[in-house]
């Protein structure tokens, strides 16, 4: 080859590593009680980080879904076909207990070990894990129906995945779906026209448009619609005991900006038959069950993703050097890469925080629900908000490498806004805090009961929390400020967590930027009394 192909200060592939290597992932599942699960953890974490399983998301999100509604002879069959390498991925996620295993675990810490997990997996590729997630968000829900939950509890729950149409019975393991959103509504769920009519049989007939159903390969749905004492919550399966379709048809898979790998679709409930699940009429708390351990899903989704950017970032600046120096070793690029780092782990503390009050609230453990309930709601709002800003700069760092496919850093950027979205947007989100403050006031208590453990050890977070309450002192045009109020509260929230549990250097990073006041508006802008090499020695992998 001539000399002009010689490949000099190009970086190597980040390959056969452990994604589990991760110092506030392993912190956090070893403080909130689920220790036992860290050999599970490193497990799936060599798989995640192995060339082989990197090359399965490369090619599931090159070559997306297909939809199939006829066969040949024009029979329709709605089918949506996928790369064999989907299947691969669903397999490694059931087998090891990501959809499902809390429900059939009752170890302390079952939910935590999960949500590791889940972490951990979805950086590899995180389209599968919307089917994984609404799976594990189902039963909860399902239960406000004794015998449904009976039935198809254990299936759920299985660690076995079972692809194809076949009557759930006859399954060794099943996969749910949630189909709520219509075209004329969208979060507005009260706003849906899909109707509900009871049979002597004990069942209804469902008729109605779903606008967005992600998914739709799903063995059963939990969906919403109008039955005569109003919107209400039902249990669809693909397929009927019986062993006919379900009037379910598939009319377009939606283009979407990321999350390519998955399925996503309109679909027609043609007649489509449904059980009750809860009371006619609860339909929204019914199913809120399984939205709020989606929003959780959200957080650690996108906390995965912050990781997965800033360990990149941090690989190439190891490798890649400039002006003679390594790209690590320069302040400024240190500045970034340490700012990353600061909002990955706040990101990855508060996901696991939460994920252990899942725990004992499971445990019945009622000012852990309180907690979870605000918490959450913050929670989603922010640290889904931040995960697009942090894939922009992650990938910039790359420079034009970044803006490669072959980086997987476009992917990433793609991926990034969908958990701002799913499950209720920024303004739902807020909307949904103030909601919470105002119907259940314990929650507010139990959320500053939980910041103020940290009372005393920072001056800077003190000072934070004070602000807040100071907010929170004055109503008037609430809705308004609803956002800046969330963003504040969460941001104690992970202040609080980090100097109380944190590595020092990160919490007063963390401290001194977004609590501070000392900090820019883009990445990069943290204080010069920041340690970033201190930062920086848990980034590198």
């Amino acid at each position: 080859m001539p000399p002009t192909h010689d490949v000099v200060n190009q970086v190597p592939p980040l390959v056969d590593h452990d994604v589990a290597d991760d110092p506030a992932l392993l912190e956090g599942l070893r403080r909130e009680g689920a220790a036992w699960a860290e050999p599970e953890v490193h497990e799936l974490g060599l798989l995640a980080g192995s060339e082989r399983v990197q090359e399965w998301g490369r090619l599931v999100n090159e070559n997306p879904p297909t939809l199939r509604t006829h066969d040949r002879v024009g029979h329709r069959i709605d089918e949506v076909e996928f790369h064999p390498h989907w299947h691969d991925l669903m397999d490694v996620a059931v087998s090891r207990g990501l959809h499902a295993a809390p429900w059939r675990d009752n170890r302390p810490g079952a939910h935590v070990a999960r949500a590791a997990k889940f972490y951990v997996w979805s950086q590899n590729e995180a389209g599968h894990t919307c089917p994984i997630s609404m799976t594990y968000s189902a039963v909860p829900a399902l239960r406000h129906a004794p015998e449904l939950a009976a039935e198809y509890e254990p299936l759920l729950a299985a660690p076995v995945y079972d692809y194809g149409l076949r009557v759930p019975a006859t399954k060794n393991g099943l996969i749910a779906g949630m189909s709520m959103t219509e075209k004329q509504g969208g979060s507005d769920v009260r706003a849906n026209t899909t109707t509900a009519r009871p049979t002597t049989e004990g069942t209804y007939v469902i008729t109605g448009h779903k606008w967005f159903t992600s998914a739709p390969m799903s063995d059963v749905f939990l969906t919403l619609a109008q039955a005569p004492a109003g919107l209400s919550c039902f249990l669809l399966p693909r397929v009927l005991p019986d062993g006919t379709r379900n009037r379910i048809h598939l009319q377009r898979l939606k283009d979407k900006l990321g999350n390519r790998s998955n399925a996503s679709a309109e679909i027609e409930y043609d007649s489509a038959v449904g059980w009750l699940v809860g009371e006619e009429g609860r339909g929204v708390r019914t199913i809120i069950e399984m939205v709020n351990n989606t929003r959780l899903d959200c957080v650690i989704g996108s906390a995965a993703g912050m990781r997965y950017g800033v360990v990149r970032a941090a690989h190439h600046a190891h490798h890649r050097e400039t002006f003679g120096t390594r790209l690590r070793d320069h302040p400024l690029m240190a500045n970034v890469l340490a700012d990353l780092a600061v909002e990955s782990e706040a990101a990855t503390t508060v996901a696991l925080r939460l994920a252990g009050a899942s725990d004992r609230v499971a445990a019945g453990d009622e000012q852990e629900a309180a907690f979870r309930r605000l918490g959450l709601a913050v929670t989603k709002y922010w640290v889904c908000k931040r995960a697009p800003a942090h894939a922009a700069e992650a990938l910039e760092c790359l420079g034009g490498n970044g803006y490669v496919e072959e980086s997987g850093m476009p992917r990433l950027f793609r991926e990034s806004p969908l958990s701002s979205i799913w499950e209720g947007s920024g303004n739902v989100a807020a909307l949904d805090t103030l909601r919470a403050m105002g119907k259940q006031p314990d929650s507010v208590e139990a959320f500053f009961a939980e910041v103020e453990l940290a009372a005393g050890a920072d001056a800077r977070l003190d000072e934070a929390i004070a602000r807040v309450r100071k907010q929170l002192a004055d109503l008037s045009d609430i809705e308004f400020r609803s956002r800046r109020l969330v963003e504040s509260l969460a941001l104690v929230l992970q202040g609080s967590l980090l100097v109380r549990h944190g590595d020092q250097a990160v919490a007063d990073a963390f401290c001194a930027s977004r609590l501070g006041g000392d900090w820019g508006i883009a990445f990069g802008t943290l204080p010069t009394e920041v340690d970033t090499r201190a930062v920086l020695a848990r980034v590198w992998p």
